[in-house]
């Protein structure tokens, strides 16, 4: 049953992404809930502008919040499967990028101040919950934007993706920065620092052999995991 399973998960995710695109998932948790764990009760600074006072509260627009967690699953699989070396380039961009959000998140612990919804409906409803759920902080640099914005450089050239799928990333990507304005979860300033560190982190990423020493964690560990599930391959060996 295990074999068939993972048969299955590797014709859409190849063996060599599983383990880092599952590191990438757990450090961005322990980056964002442990950083704001520890800050919590800080004072925090608020980056609101004359612009952000201006855009309007659109709660229809947590629909893209919420459902660019799709776009992102999908995105980061097709960026592994371009290649082995292309996906642990990416990933290594991808873990840099949260280790310079801690840092800002804790040197720079950010926050703002949501207005009042009013009138019901389901979509108000929507906004609410999430405001309840997620509380403003980390705002600066934004995750939902460098990720994003990741969808789409890890995708930008690649000619092995259809060029209206990379034209789609673009537009998806532009409209979750969107939807972090009109849902008042973040300012400018942090979709600005969302795109600037995605881009630097992505730059080093695919210019410097930092990828290899992460690399050959990851092989060990895909390694360790696959002796496990096929004991009787070990036996033969």
């Amino acid at each position: 049953m295990y074999k068939r399973i993972r048969g299955r998960l590797q014709t859409f995710v190849p063996a060599y992404a599983v383990i880092p695109l599952f590191s990438c998932l757990a450090f961005n948790c322990l980056i964002y809930f442990g950083t704001g764990w520890i800050t919590e009760g800080w004072r925090k600074f608020d980056f609101t502008t004359a612009f952000d006072r201006m855009v309007p509260l659109l709660p229809a627009f947590v629909a893209v919040y919420l459902g660019c967690y799709v776009f992102w699953a999908v995105n980061y699989i097709l960026i592994a499967r371009v290649g082995k070396e292309y996906c642990m380039r990416f990933v290594t961009a991808d873990l840099m990028s949260r280790l310079v959000c801690a840092v800002f998140f804790l040197l720079l612990p950010t926050t703002n101040v949501r207005p009042g919804l009013t009138g019901g409906g389901f979509w108000s409803g929507m906004l609410g919950m999430v405001w309840q759920i997620d509380s403003p902080s980390n705002l600066f640099p934004s995750i939902h934007c460098l990720i994003s914005w990741f969808c789409y450089i890890g995708l930008r050239g690649r000619k092995e993706v259809p060029r209206w799928y990379r034209g789609m990333s673009l537009v998806l990507a532009i409209l979750v920065f969107v939807s972090t304005q009109v849902t008042k979860q973040h300012y400018i300033a942090d979709v600005i620092g969302g795109v600037v560190i995605a881009e630097v982190c992505f730059y080093i990423g695919f210019h410097t052999e930092w990828y290899r020493s992460l690399t050959k964690i990851f092989d060990r560990i895909t390694g360790y995991f696959s002796r496990k599930a096929d004991p009787a391959d070990e036996m033969r060996k």
